[in-house]
């Protein structure tokens, strides 16, 4: 249970885009005041951020992949709640697919959300989808509370959940801009894909497939059809660094645009993926190491507004088809658990601050997502938190992870950064401990998460 009033003092705390000392007054699971760190507080209990840490407001993460009910062998809301805590995460929005049904009825929402209801160690949110079967019915979703509505442009996979071709899009944008919400879109053109079934185990002949023009088209589809219909729009997972032009220009023009990049593709390279690595398949693709460069000039520019992991996890029997052919198995990074420490020890070895990166973790999903009041400490905002060891040294083993299936991108990586202290509403809810042989991680309490809804004002 969470004290009367509480207090958390940090040396270095993040605040308004600066890191200074500070103690965060908690009270009815809300900031309340921000004082100055050898402030007293009368009445509370402290909690004291070791001076080799820093405290930081809970991230965010708008594109999560839970996959229960139908798939939850895949990943579960238990799973991928405790995973998120572990990363600092203390919101994610869920994806519409991989679980069964999809959420492109209010219907399914419904479905979903008794599914996470009990499970949940932080609070949830969810997408809706639109496919050529629900376009035109797409007001009782909005009604029941999604953030707005995900589409594909190229087959996403799952026959549940069939891609819109171009009419189709249009037809999508503006349904939903009558409606007030935003369109989230999987942008690649199945016109410039290769059709393929087995490709064995070389990379770089999958990477062929999915070639940079392929991204370029269907982005410069979505402006296009955006400043037509002036629907928001938002690019999911770009990992093709030549359309960033594109995305600046459209822009500065006015079209309502906003834009996401995931931990992978500014870390990991095409050039480092071993042969029959098919943990290192997604959609689109991890490309070069010249594109990753680019990748960070938009981060550094402003152009990319978020960093999200887009956590699409499988059993690692679907991962591992074929033997590691990247044409037979299932394609998705999980990486929800280590996607603030994986691009935090990339940035610090480019000279890139721990503030320039942290918007992109909670102020920019946040926005994306429509989640006003997260991502921040300030007073009035929920006491989401996280204490960050900025050079604390770990190896990434995929078998203790926090996500259901023990596979993942990251397995083996050094990584500098970890999160060792999680807060949901003030209350600690996950904490690293050092047992004497290894770090020990901890979850207190039960499932305490909240559902949220697009009517719900969170800063209230």
């Amino acid at each position: 249970m969470v004290a009367k009033r509480t207090v958390v003092r940090s040396g270095r705390t993040y605040l308004h885009g600066y890191f200074q000392p500070a103690a965060i007054v908690i009270e009815d699971r809300r900031i309340v005041d921000v004082v100055s760190v050898g402030a007293r507080v009368h009445g509370a209990s402290t909690s004291v951020v070791p001076d080799d840490a820093v405290l930081l407001p809970g991230l965010v993460d708008s594109h999560v992949h839970v996959n229960e009910p139908g798939r939850t062998e895949w990943e579960g809301f238990r799973s991928a709640t405790r995973a998120a805590a572990a990363g600092g995460v203390t919101t994610i929005v869920d994806m519409p697919l991989n679980s069964l049904p999809p959420t492109t009825t209010a219907a399914a929402l419904e479905i979903k959300r008794a599914a996470a209801a009990q499970a949940s160690y932080i609070d949830v949110g969810f997408w809706g989808g639109a496919i050529p079967e629900n376009l035109g019915q797409l007001a009782p979703l909005h009604a029941a509370g999604v953030y707005g509505f995900k589409c594909f442009l190229s087959p996403s996979g799952v026959d549940e959940f069939p891609h819109l071709d171009r009419s189709q899009l249009v037809s999508a944008m503006e349904e939903i801009a009558s409606l007030g919400s935003k369109i989230i879109v999987h942008a690649e053109d199945p016109a410039l894909l290769a059709d393929h079934g087995s490709l064995g185990r070389d990379y770089d002949t999958f990477l062929a497939t999915r070639p940079a023009a392929s991204e370029a088209s269907a982005i410069e589809t979505v402006i296009d059809s955006a400043r037509r219909t002036g629907v928001r729009a938002h690019i999911l997972h770009l990992s093709d660094a030549s359309s960033l032009p594109a995305i600046r220009a459209a822009k500065a023009q006015g079209v309502a645009l906003s834009v996401e990049t995931c931990p992978h593709y500014l870390t990991i390279a095409a050039e480092e993926i071993p042969d029959g690595a098919s943990e290192f398949k997604c959609c689109p693709p991890i490309r070069d190491a010249s594109n990753r460069d680019l990748l960070w000039q938009g981060i550094t520019d402003g152009t990319i507004d978020a960093i999200v992991s887009d956590h699409s996890p499988s059993t690692v029997d679907l991962k591992r088809a074929g033997n590691g052919d990247f044409g037979l198995a299932w394609g998705g990074i999980a990486g929800l658990q280590v996607g603030l420490s994986a691009v935090w020890t990339e940035a610090r070895s480019r000279g890139i601050s721990l503030e320039k990166i942290l918007p992109l973790f909670t102020t920019g999903p946040a926005a994306i997502a429509g989640l006003p009041g997260l991502g921040v400490i300030e007073i009035g905002a929920p006491a989401h938190l996280a204490a960050f060891g900025i050079d604390d040294r770990f190896s990434i083993d995929a078998s203790r992870l926090m996500h259901k299936n023990p596979i993942t991108a990251y397995d083996h990586r050094e990584l500098k950064g970890k999160i060792r202290r999680t807060w949901l509403r003030g209350s600690s809810i996950y904490d690293v401990t050092d047992d004497g042989a290894r770090t020990a991680p901890q979850f207190r309490g039960a499932p305490s998460g909240r559902l949220l809804t697009a009517s719900v004002t969170i800063a209230s």
